[in-house]
């Protein structure tokens, strides 16, 4: 600590050996186009921000086991932490292994979670040798960029929310010590919901406990006095708005309650990390998944959450709210005048509708995508080597009865993870979940062979709580009433991997534009599904809301010609709209009360 940038002593964070706060924003690599890093690193700086926090998303670098991790492109995280110093920006990192964030599997890849019998987030061996592997290749970046080498980075995090999870003290010292023997000598620290109960599982001592909360930060800054009595008290994470789920309501918090919250922390002399100050998009299949303790939660396309930054730039009242809150926090009274390129809307595709035509129904799609993989049972996704996307499961099955006296039988799925399609004789035959797979779909059968197809999809790995690393796909096996179908092929469709050859069988619509722009995509007469813009999988739409439109950034679009691709799931469309908005959905009724914050 004492060769660091930051330190802190009698309850007071020092830079330089200056009493100082942290006023910062999450703003996440990994869910902004490279093309727009700097325009929103300038648009945080403008808040009045002086340090940027990003993540670091472990299976966006190395989905795939035993493939060198990817720093290049959209991956280049020593670039985003470049263009942050440029911005005049310090940089907190917080590399976990885990990170939460609503993000696929908390970050995790697949490969690692599908390990039979891996421990996560303990002195697993299988778990801390994946992890002193990963940080090999990832610390050396973040050392570099450390403030002692001439870099923006002033504090790196270990592991994260440790305290919601477990309370295994020694694999949180193991942490460190890897992250020491990996370079990284500036500030460490943890990071817990802001209650004795987080802190217990954690925090540990000797090393800076920050928090994680949205509301009641006056009372968590009373247990830091009294729990951590020397150290500052940091909220790394102020939720000042909330992410959605499929199927919810859209959430909204007012911004001068948010501001108010965000107040009370500055006021008692607290740092501050706005969670997030602009949250972008869940590009592709990067969406992960919550669970109530019944069903799954799916996290939808958009992470805009309410940010003070909105998914497209645009600066909203939130914005101006916590901007006068940071400056405030610094004595400026008078606020610098915005530049006017900050200000103004951004250009946007002119709003039309397009036809949608042609495309394979999604069984003679799936049924075509790939070589078969065989087995007695069915397997699950991590069996099958398979991240995101769909598995189509087929077997042949005996139903009950007799030609001349048909009879009903109930088809069943046990341990269905997430969502499946049944055909019975290529007959759709209904919709199962996580909820309904055990209750099943009635068949007729005559007691000859039927042709049983199985398309499920993966909504997002769970992000967070005890189910972490739980399986995709058909994790027990499938019934006829209560006698198991055995003999399955498996044909695995890695939706993320597609190339543009393999997105020809899609419904299509084509449109032009003179210059690249921002447009907003929606589907107003399709189901649920996937959605590539010029060969970029944009994400999933679902007609269950709340989100409806998709933003399509203008660095993923090009002069002349320009292409959406379609896989509809059920009800497939006619239309596509380019829209001049987006269209989040409506609004949960009333701002999110504080108490409401988890």
């Amino acid at each position: 600590m004492n060769n660091a940038l930051l330190s802190y002593g009698d309850a007071v964070l020092y830079r330089s050996g200056e009493p100082y706060r942290i006023l910062a924003g999450a703003i996440h690599y990994f869910r902004v186009h490279p093309e727009l890093w700097q325009d929103r690193l300038r648009r945080l700086k403008a808040m009045g921000a002086n340090t940027v926090d990003t993540y670091v998303a472990w299976n966006f670098h190395q989905p795939k086991r035993g493939a060198a991790p990817d720093f290049t492109g959209w991956r280049n995280l020593g670039h985003f932490i470049d263009l942050a110093q440029q911005e005049g920006l310090d940089v907190i990192v917080r590399p976990g292994p885990y990170i939460c964030a609503e993000w696929d599997n908390g970050g995790f890849p697949a490969w690692l979670t599908g390990i039979p019998g891996i421990g996560l987030r303990c002195l697993d061996p299988m778990f801390t040798a994946a992890v002193e592997e990963w940080f090999g290749h990832l610390l050396p970046i973040i050392a570099a960029r450390q403030a002692a080498n001439g870099g923006p980075v002033v504090a790196v995090q270990i592991e994260n929310e440790y305290g919601s999870y477990g309370d295994d003290h020694e694999y949180i010292r193991w942490n460190k010590r890897l992250q020491e023997q990996g370079g990284i000598t500036e500030l460490l620290f943890t990071a817990d919901g802001g209650t004795d109960y987080f802190l217990d599982g954690g925090s540990v001592e000797g090393t800076w406990a920050t928090a994680t909360l949205g509301s009641r930060g006056d009372e968590a800054v009373a247990t830091w006095k009294r729990r951590r009595p020397d150290e500052p008290f940091f909220n790394v994470e102020f939720w000042g708005g909330w992410f959605d789920h499929w199927g919810e309501p859209h959430h909204r918090r007012d911004a001068e309650e948010a501001a108010q919250e965000a107040r009370k922390i500055l006021d008692l002399g607290g740092s501050l990390c706005v969670y997030m100050a602009h949250g972008g998009t869940n590009f592709g299949l990067g969406s992960g998944s919550n669970h109530d303790g019944t069903r799954l939660q799916p996290t939808v396309t958009s992470y805009d959450s309410d940010a003070p930054i909105a998914e497209n730039g645009t600066l909203t009242s939130k914005f101006h709210a916590l901007r006068q809150e940071f400056y405030g926090a610094q004595k400026i009274t008078e606020l610098p005048e915005l530049p006017p390129e900050l200000l103004a809307d951004n250009p946007i595709v002119p709003a039309r509708s397009l036809p949608l035509s042609g495309g394979q129904d999604v069984l003679t799609l799936a049924r075509g995508a790939g070589e078969p993989v065989h087995s007695a049972r069915p397997l699950s996704f991590e069996e099958l080597g398979l991240d995101g996307g769909m598995v189509l499961y087929a077997a042949t099955a005996i139903l009950p009865g007799l030609p001349d006296a048909p009879a009903e039988c109930r088809l069943r799925i046990t341990g269905l993870h997430d969502r499946a399609y049944l055909w019975i004789d290529g007959m759709f035959a209904g919709v199962l979940d996580d909820t309904s797979g055990d209750e099943g779909v009635v068949a007729t059968g005559t007691g000859a062979p039927a042709k049983i197809e199985i398309l499920v999809e993966n909504l997002g790995r769970i992000n967070y709580g005890p189910l972490i690393g739980q399986g995709k796909g058909i994790l027990g096996g499938v019934l006829v009433n209560q006698r198991y179908t055995f003999h399955w092929t498996h044909i695995p469709l890695a939706l993320a991997e597609w190339e543009p050859a393999r997105l020809e069988g899609l419904a299509v619509a084509e449109f032009d534009v003179d210059v690249p722009a921002d447009t907003y995509i929606a589907l107003p007469d399709s189901g649920k599904g996937f959605l590539w813009l010029n060969g970029f999988l944009l994400g999933r739409y679902w007609n269950k809301g709340p989100q409806v439109t998709l933003y399509a950034p203008a660095p993923l679009l090009k002069a002349g010609r320009n292409s959406v691709k379609v896989l509809e799931l059920g009800k497939p469309g006619t239309v596509v709209e380019l829209r001049d908005a987006p269209d989040l959905g409506p609004v949960e009724a009333g701002p999110i009360a504080a108490a409401e914050l988890p």
